[in-house]
């Protein structure tokens, strides 16, 4: 008997000699997997050489009246924009490209119609690549601007006495002002670019090609396209459809971040066309405020200015019209959000 009890406690010591053995072999198994896992050199992460950003607004506005002695209708504004930046920067290497949208229309009780209050497409593309001098970089140029449909001034229309003008009346009285490629503006420059801080840039093309498009017959005298040889100027098909320019660009850029809310930028362009007229300028300034005054809510003043001796604006005679400076102006509020990478 002794025998037995004697084989059992040295089988049962042998196996727990053995089991120890092998959670000592487990635990220096994990822990060579745990220095080998330490000791594998980390991954970096991957360099992107591009900057987005994707901006979006959506604005509306409303006025209702009740026995207002002043007078005044009720109406409503609705509007949106897009503002789509892509830039890269490698080495000497930078190339910037930005889209702006702007789309807007308003409805008022005196009118049943829908007017257009902001209507633009416009293309900016900007590649550089740095020389030896400081903040001075060899340059390349390319813009776009046209608008979505047509625009239309809105006269008086004639109705029988005693009646309101119907939707057919309003129509027969607007007058065609602008529409899609009718006009547009395309140019591409070469030329310099100056960045001597991170908010302000100055390009200038002295050699810039410059296309003037206005597609519908029926305004391209408006826009001082030229009269085919022989042809009637009471004929749109007899004018040119496209106006070829020669000549030097200036464009000059700054945006102020004041803050994380607030921040400001302005564009002026001056093309001035070695072709036909070069003291007679071509001006292009635009000015926009933006106020983010909630995490989805802000406050935007855009402004828009425009001088271009071609286009004839100002009725100052029945049959006549000059080149006037023309201006445009939004105080908008409402929803925006901006989609951006990270590096």
């Amino acid at each position: 008997m002794k025998k037995v009890i004697i084989l059992a406690l040295a089988l049962v010591a042998g196996s727990a000699a053995l089991s120890a053995q092998d959670t000592q072999k487990a635990a220096a198994e994990a822990a060579a997997a745990l220095t080998a896992a330490t000791d594998k050199p980390e991954v970096a992460p991957k360099t992107t050489y591009w900057t987005n950003s994707l901006l979006n607004q959506i604005n509306f506005g409303q006025t209702s009246l009740w026995n207002w002695a002043a007078g005044g209708y009720n109406n409503y504004t609705l509007a949106a924009a897009i503002d789509a930046n892509a830039n890269y920067k490698k080495d000497k290497m930078i190339w910037n490209n930005r889209l702006q949208l702007d789309y807007g229309f308003l409805y008022s009780a005196d009118k049943p119609i829908l007017q257009k209050t902001k209507d633009r497409i416009y293309f900016e593309s900007k590649w550089g690549y740095e020389t030896t001098v400081r903040h001075l970089a060899y340059s390349a140029n390319f813009d776009f601007k046209t608008q979505f449909n047509d625009n239309f001034k809105y006269g008086t229309p004639k109705n029988e006495e005693g009646h309101d003008p119907s939707i057919q009346d309003w129509l027969d009285a607007r007058t065609l002002m602008s529409g899609f490629l009718s006009p547009a503006y395309t140019n591409f420059g070469l030329g310099l670019l100056w960045t001597p801080k991170p908010w302000f840039s100055l390009n200038f093309s002295p050699l810039t090609a410059d296309l003037v498009i206005v597609r519908n017959p029926a305004l391209r005298n408006t826009y001082g396209m030229e009269l085919r040889e022989g042809g009637d100027k009471t004929v749109g098909t007899d004018y040119k459809p496209v106006r070829f320019g020669l000549g030097a660009q200036l464009k000059v850029d700054c945006k102020w971040v004041i803050n994380d809310v607030f921040n400001y930028t302005t564009q002026l362009v001056l093309f001035s066309d070695y072709l036909h007229k070069p003291l007679n300028l071509r001006v292009n300034w635009d000015n926009k405020m933006f106020w983010k005054m909630t995490k989805f809510f802000a406050l935007t003043l855009s402004t828009n200015l425009i001088y271009d001796e071609n286009v004839k604006v100002k009725q100052v005679a029945p049959d006549v019209k000059v080149a006037a400076v023309q201006f445009k102006e939004f105080l908008e509020f409402g929803f925006t959000y901006t989609f951006t990478n990270k590096k």
